[in-house]
């Protein structure tokens, strides 16, 4: 007999210790997003969210993760996840994405965001906006859901209503998140007749959509890390940590806990 992986689930307590692992990540990765600019490396990028960290007296979650060798993952156009930061210096229109997390008394945050370097051509803010559009309409569809593949279904509809020229990335997908930063259940961006595990108050998911503008076919750079795409085509990557209890949804990595986005799809935040 097979056995199902198990799921961690919260008490409103563990959840309220996570929100503030989830707060640090957003200032993380809030550092991050103001050191993108022409002329900087993408070390400077770590090093911005590395001190944040620190101010927080909070360590990262990525930083020797099966050797991970940086603070965050820092990815540049065609680079998909898992981007390395280095002395890669950043330009004028390029594309970047930035996935990182953090760990406050034992509790994780997870959390990524794509952004594009004025200029930006009309091409990258689709894909930037509609990969965020996805992340949110996955979020909200998890407060009426039953399973977890709905999240999935929800994050396919809406790709293929806003943007069906753009493909969904299905070698990597989101996670459950908690006491370590990957947890069962996975989380997928695409509908498949797997509907998962049933949703249940306590269960903390780490919600990742990565869009890609060409094929969906990846590989793994010599670095065993840096996840590009084949045909050399742009990716986005948006993530955040949402918590389900008994009141509702609470996105953990949000500031606002969600309440902005989920508006929009008619879903209140349901901070505890």
């Amino acid at each position: 007999m097979f056995s199902r992986p198990k799921i961690e689930y919260k008490s409103d307590d563990d959840i309220r210790r996570m929100r503030r692992a989830g707060l640090v990540t957003a200032a993380a990765l809030d550092a991050a997003r103001r050191a993108i600019r022409p002329g900087a490396t993408t070390s400077d990028v770590d090093a911005a969210a590395a001190a944040a960290l620190a101010d927080a007296g909070a360590t990262s979650n990525f930083l020797g993760y099966y050797g991970y060798p940086a603070t965050v993952c820092v990815s540049v156009n065609d680079e998909v996840v898992h981007g390395i930061p280095g002395d890669r210096v950043l330009e004028a229109g390029d594309l970047v994405s930035v996935d990182g997390g953090a760990i406050v008394d034992g509790w994780h945050g997870d959390s990524a965001f794509s952004t594009v370097i004025p200029p930006e051509t009309s091409a990258d803010r689709e894909l930037a906006d509609a990969t965020s559009g996805a992340l949110w309409a996955g979020i909200a569809a998890l407060a009426t859901a039953r399973h977890v593949g709905e999240v999935g279904d929800a994050i396919d509809a809406y790709m293929t209503s806003r943007a069906p020229q753009l493909g969904i990335l299905e070698d990597y997908v989101g996670h459950g998140i908690g006491t370590a930063m990957h947890q069962p259940p996975d989380v997928l961006n695409y509908s498949t007749a797997h509907r998962g595990p049933a949703v249940r108050p306590g269960m903390c998911l780490a919600i990742e959509p990565m869009i890609v503008s060409g094929s969906i076919d990846t590989r793994v750079l010599d670095d065993d890390w840096t996840v590009v795409t084949e045909d050399g085509a742009r990716a986005a990557h948006f993530e955040h940590t949402v918590a389900v209890h008994s009141g509702g949804l609470w996105v953990l990595t949000a500031p606002d806990g969600g309440a902005e986005e989920l508006a929009k799809h008619g879903v209140d935040a349901a901070p505890l």
